[in-house]
């Protein structure tokens, strides 16, 4: 069945984009959006607690981003570089993202942050990154740290500032590895976890690292022929196990953020239970008429036109009750994508 990635798009009025985070955390928007139909709601996020019910399952993404993007010289002629960091393969070799990358040759060193750290490229990879080596007058990434930027979202239209590097995380973030956040998180405080915990309601965590493709829109026609991104993920023992008793007990799981509906959708097998892993690599690509064997909520932000993110949502709750919402959502002068407000579908 062909899907018309046309019927996926909306306009978004100049504007709307957050360039910067609400603060308090938890004073976003928050807009409900009854799974079982009914009226939207509009509110505020510090009341999503109120949304739960005595049992419920919160799972979350405890991801966390690091400062992936460097910008250095060539060490020969000083030209510019910038190096975005993907994934480490080994001992200071990492995979990466290389600009001007077709003028940079296999051999070539780029310098950062006052010969504090230097870099040979290498050759390409399979999927189409460079092969970074690195040599570090220090720890290696104490220095990334440092000195590295925030990879903020290309619609995020203005440079990194120090202060991204601990907004542009969730609170509980603690696995390092993602280049772009489980921004669904954001808006959670501690007295969000005070309020659940009040209430009863009890959370697992799990790990999934988004990666550069989370922001890739759907170019074909037809979004069948989208080639989903690779993205790697983790689910302990313990954490299986609590969504395991949950899903025997029949009690609802809300997932926080299409990240953690991916993990746990990727990671359940052919009797509806999940399986606990270490680091592999999903594909899986939700979109409308996908069944659902896990999740039965969700709170998400609000996602780019055409895109996969958008689909999820639409297979969740259906394309024109989303759209609806979406609607009322720019009437409502809601702030969207990743520094924006929330939307809860349960």
């Amino acid at each position: 069945m062909s899907i018309d990635i046309r019927l996926y798009d909306y306009d978004l009025p100049e504007g709307m984009v957050a360039l910067y985070p609400a603060e308090p955390r938890d004073s976003s928007k928050l807009l409900h959006l009854p799974l079982g139909g009914g009226k939207i709601e509009h509110t505020v996020f510090n009341r999503f607690p109120e949304f739960l019910n005595k049992d419920d399952l919160l799972v979350i993404n405890d991801s966390r981003v690091f400062p992936a993007r460097l910008f250095g010289r060539k060490r020969d002629t000083g030209g510019k570089v910038e190096i975005f960091l993907l994934e480490k393969t080994e001992d200071n070799v990492w995979e990466a993202l290389v600009r001007p990358g077709r003028r940079l040759q296999p051999g070539t060193e780029v310098e950062f942050f006052d010969n504090k750290l230097i870099a040979r490229l290498g050759e390409r990879t399979y999927s189409g990154g460079r092969a970074v080596h690195f040599s570090s007058n220090g720890d290696l990434m104490s220095i990334i740290w440092k000195h590295g930027e925030v990879p903020l979202p290309p619609y995020i239209n203005r440079n990194a500032e120090e202060s991204d590097k601990t907004r542009y995380q969730t609170i509980y973030a603690e696995n390092v590895g993602a280049v772009a956040a489980p921004t669904a998180g954001f808006h959670f405080t501690e007295n969000t976890f005070k309020a659940l915990k009040k209430a009863g309601v009890e959370i697992a965590k799990l790990t999934l690292h988004p990666g550069l493709g989370t922001f890739r829109p759907i170019t074909k026609a037809d979004a069948e022929k989208h080639n989903m991104h690779e993205e790697k993920y983790s689910i302990s023992p313990k954490t299986a196990d609590t969504i395991n008793n949950a899903i025997a007990d029949g009690r609802r799981i809300i997932a926080v953020g299409t990240t953690t509906v991916r993990a746990l959708e990727s990671s359940s097998n052919n009797f509806g239970e999940i399986r606990p892993c270490e680091m592999e690599s999903t594909e899986l690509f939700i979109k409308p008429s996908y069944d659902f064997k896990v999740i039965g909520g969700l709170l998400t932000n609000f996602h780019l036109p055409k895109s996969t993110l958008l689909l999820l949502v639409s297979a969740l709750a259906g394309r024109e009750r989303v759209l609806q919402a979406y609607k009322e959502a720019i009437e409502r002068k809601y702030r969207f994508y990743s520094y924006g407000d929330a939307m809860l579908l349960l």
